[in-house]
């Protein structure tokens, strides 16, 4: 059923964090199993910055995962991030995952921060083994080209042995290759079922053609949801959402990267992405408020959970 086949925990379910701390209090005690925060540095919607909305979730829980989804690292000082991440690491227990991605949809933001958009790849590239190291504790030396250091060393390094995770978010065959050879694990956006399959199993070709393990490694569809007794109304206010978010038509698209109708149909949907070798689930409400909060939590949640 599974891209990890039989014997596995059950499926882990979390969704991007409320913007309260009232709200984030009660996720957790409904029973998420992880809080994501994202955010741009300049796009067309009024937003946040990931880094620093991580820290603050981290004061705010005491169970749950917490992680980026995403951090755009190519914006990024690796040298910094790693640093932040290690504190994040530390001070919940070894609680992080670091969600990382390449953006490009904002030029904007590239320009602000003088990082070519055209370089966004080769410098995301460059910085996970390197934040790995960093993470060590040891002295770091490296050439570049676009983070040349010498004799860097972070203390203290992380609890979690090595570094906390890093997924990586994408959409195109590069991301894939990214996540195959370097992440230890894949968070893609806007899929359908079918297209997460058919990623799994690219991921999976390209990491065996490398002679990598994937043992242990993630696999996390990022689905946006509604759920309403009144399936229509939830399809509408899905529909209003994204569309409001990305400026464009999304009525068409919902039955394809999205799971929305009455709370059954939300868990059958997204029980596809499990089949589809999901054993991770992030899901971004399309409706604010608590009472969204708690039919995702104590009624999808519980029903993906035991059909998987």
């Amino acid at each position: 059923m599974t891209a990890s086949g039989g014997g596995r925990p059950p499926v882990r379910i979390g969704l991007v964090a409320p913007g309260d701390a009232a709200g984030v209090r009660e996720a957790e005690a409904l029973g998420a199993d992880s809080l994501w925060v994202g955010g741009h540095l300049a796009s067309v919607n009024p937003g946040v910055e990931p880094m620093a909305w991580l820290h603050r979730l981290a004061g705010q829980t005491e169970r749950v995962t917490i992680g980026s989804a995403v951090l755009l690292l190519p914006l990024y000082p690796p040298a910094l991030v790693a640093k932040q991440v290690a504190d994040l690491d530390r001070v919940t227990g070894g609680r992080v995952v670091l969600g990382i991605g390449v953006g490009g949809e904002y030029p904007a933001e590239f320009s602000a921060v003088q990082v070519p958009l055209s370089e966004r790849g080769r410098r995301t590239d460059e910085a996970i083994p390197l934040m790995r190291r960093l993470w060590s504790g040891d002295p770091v030396d490296s050439a570049g080209p676009a983070f040349p250091m010498s004799g860097v060393r972070l203390q203290p390094p992380p609890v979690t042995p090595g570094g906390p995770p890093i997924v990586v978010a994408g959409r195109q065959p590069p991301a894939m290759r990214r996540a195959a050879l370097l992440g230890d694990g894949w968070i893609p956006y806007m899929y359908s079922p079918r297209r997460f399959a058919e990623s799994v199993a690219a991921i999976r070709g390209l990491a065996a053609d490398a002679g990598r393990d994937l043992t242990g490694f993630r696999w996390i569809a990022y689905v946006p949801v509604c759920a309403d007794d009144d399936g229509q109304r939830a399809r509408q206010d899905a529909a209003a959402f994204l569309g409001g978010t990305y400026r464009q038509e999304f009525d068409a698209m919902l039955d394809r990267i999205a799971a929305v109708g009455t709370p059954a149909q939300v868990a059958a949907r997204l029980c596809e992405y499990v089949s589809a070798g999901a054993d991770e689930l992030v899901l971004l409400p399309c409706r604010r408020g608590p009472d969204q909060l708690r039919t995702l939590l104590t009624t999808v949640a519980p029903a993906v959970r035991t059909a998987s």
